[in-house]
């Protein structure tokens, strides 16, 4: 690799951990498909509801075009909601909170989520951040089930 190129590369890296530094990310020896299994297999057994799923792979897919695989499962239960909504309206937006799954070039896969005391301290609400500390070991479990060995 030329000097130029090392350069850049190192460059997007930086932007990229300083764009993201609240993110978890779970490197997995997990293939794709398997991990997002194991993460709606996790979920359901934390009591939680896969709300919806969005894959931009899998509309590539469908027009024909593969690109290496990604997915986004949006994740969260309506006692909770409910809870958020009271605390502030204006947090409905943050919800359900998102688990990204992306395959790497060696074909396995990484989830990466942003914790909920992450996503709900912008809103300054002392309820807000008791739900969030509620669902931080929530998330975490879910995470830690899906991607063990």
């Amino acid at each position: 690799m030329t000097r130029a190129i090392l350069i850049l590369v190192a460059a997007v890296l930086s932007t990229q951990a300083q764009a993201e530094p609240d993110t978890v990310r779970i490197p997995t020896h997990h293939n794709y498909q398997t991990l997002i299994a194991r993460i709606e297999t996790a979920i359901a057994n934390h009591k939680m509801n896969l709300v919806a799923r969005a894959s931009a792979s899998q509309g590539a897919e469908a027009r024909g075009i593969t690109i290496p695989g990604n997915a986004v499962l949006m994740v969260f239960r309506n006692d909770f909601a409910v809870r958020m909504l009271n605390a502030s309206i204006q947090a409905g937006i943050e919800a359900p909170i998102r688990l990204y799954v992306t395959e790497t070039p060696d074909h396995t896969a990484t989830l990466s989520y942003r914790t909920p005391s992450q996503v709900f301290a912008p809103y300054g609400s002392p309820p807000l951040n008791e739900l969030a500390r509620e669902l931080d070991p929530i998330f975490a479990d879910i995470a830690r089930e899906a991607t063990a060995p």
